[in-house]
């Protein structure tokens, strides 16, 4: 999208995309090399014009995730934690 956004035509970088993505996959599933997906879209002039630091920032594509994890956290788990912690803290040793 970030392509499109710089003028790109979404059909031809859909394509370009797609033979990249599969190259890629063959690196990966037939001779076992690193996933070079990335690298193979900056070397691409099609894509010249999109800032790949800016638009491969994780945090930028998880939404309210993290604060989901927090709230179900605080809300669910250190309830249960709270209710067992003498169990939790209890010494345990096993011998086989």
């Amino acid at each position: 999208m970030a392509a499109v956004m710089a003028g790109g035509n979404r059909q031809d970088l859909h394509e370009r995309i797609r033979r990249h993505a599969q190259a890629a996959a063959a690196q990966v599933k037939q001779l076992g090399r690193p996933n070079d997906l990335i690298d193979r879209l900056k070397a691409d002039p099609a894509f010249s014009a999109v800032d790949f630091a800016k638009v491969l920032k994780p945090a930028d594509y998880v939404g309210r995730a993290p604060r989901q994890v927090d709230e179900y956290l605080a809300e669910v788990i250190r309830p249960i934690l709270r209710r067992y912690r003498k169990a939790l803290n209890r010494k345990v040793e096993l011998n086989v």
